[in-house]
C-alpha cells in the first residue's frame, strides 16, 4: 500500500490545536503551534485563540498573555474571543489586575466586552478578594447593556461572600469582646 504524505494546512492545524485544547493537552497544543511555524503554515486568529484558551485551561496565564501579545507582533487583530480567553486565563491564575487591564485594553482597541469577558473579569476579582471591583464590573455590564448571566451573577456573589464572611468574623469578635 502506497503512503500519501499530507502537507499540513491552516485548517488541519487548527483542528489539531482545538482537539488538544479540548483535551487539556497544553504542551501538545503549543508544540503543534510551533510545528505550524516550522512548516510555514501561518497561524491565524483561530490558531492563536485555541492556544490562548488551552493555556487558560491549564492555568498558564503568562503563556496565554504571551500568545495574545504575539498576535499584535504578527499583525493579527485579537478578537473579543482572544481577549476573553486571556482574561479567563488570568482569572484562573489569580491575576485579577491583569484581567482588569485586559478588559480596559479591549475598550482601547475598540472591542466591546461581552458577557464572557465580564464574567471572567468578575471571577478574577472574586479570586483576588476584590469584591468592590467585582460589583463595579457588574454595574459596568449593565451600563454597557450586557445582560449578566448565571456565571457573572454567581461570580459577583462569590466575590461578596468573602466580604460577608470577613464582616461576620469581625462582628463575632466584637460580640465576644463585649461579653467579657
Amino acid at each position: 500500500m502506497r503512503q500519501v504524505k499530507v502537507e499540513p494546512n491552516i485548517f488541519s492545524c487548527n483542528a489539531w490545536i482545538n482537539a488538544c485544547e479540548k483535551g487539556q493537552q497544553l504542551r501538545r497544543a503549543l508544540a503543534l503551534f510551533s510545528e505550524m511555524l516550522e512548516a510555514t503554515v501561518e497561524p491565524d486568529v483561530k490558531s492563536y485563540n485555541a492556544g490562548i484558551s488551552a493555556c487558560g485551561k491549564c492555568e498558564q496565564w503568562l503563556q496565554a498573555l504571551s500568545l495574545l501579545s504575539g498576535m499584535w507582533e504578527v499583525r493579527l487583530d485579537p478578537t473579543v474571543i482572544s481577549y476573553s480567553s486571556g482574561i479567563s486565563a488570568c482569572a484562573k491564575g489569580e491575576q485579577w489586575q491583569r484581567a482588569l487591564s485586559l478588559l480596559s485594553e479591549m475598550w482601547e482597541v475598540r472591542l466591546e466586552p461581552h458577557v464572557i469577558s465580564y464574567s471572567s473579569g468578575i471571577s478574577a476579582c472574586a479570586n483576588g478578594q476584590q469584591w468592590q471591583r467585582a460589583l463595579s464590573l457588574l454595574t459596568e455590564m449593565l451600563v454597557a447593556k450586557v445582560e449578566p448571566d448565571a456565571i457573572s451573577s454567581n461570580a459577583g456573589i462569590s466575590a461578596c461572600e468573602g466580604r460577608a464572611v470577613a464582616a461576620g468574623s469581625i462582628a463575632a469578635q466584637r460580640d465576644v469582646g463585649s461579653e467579657i
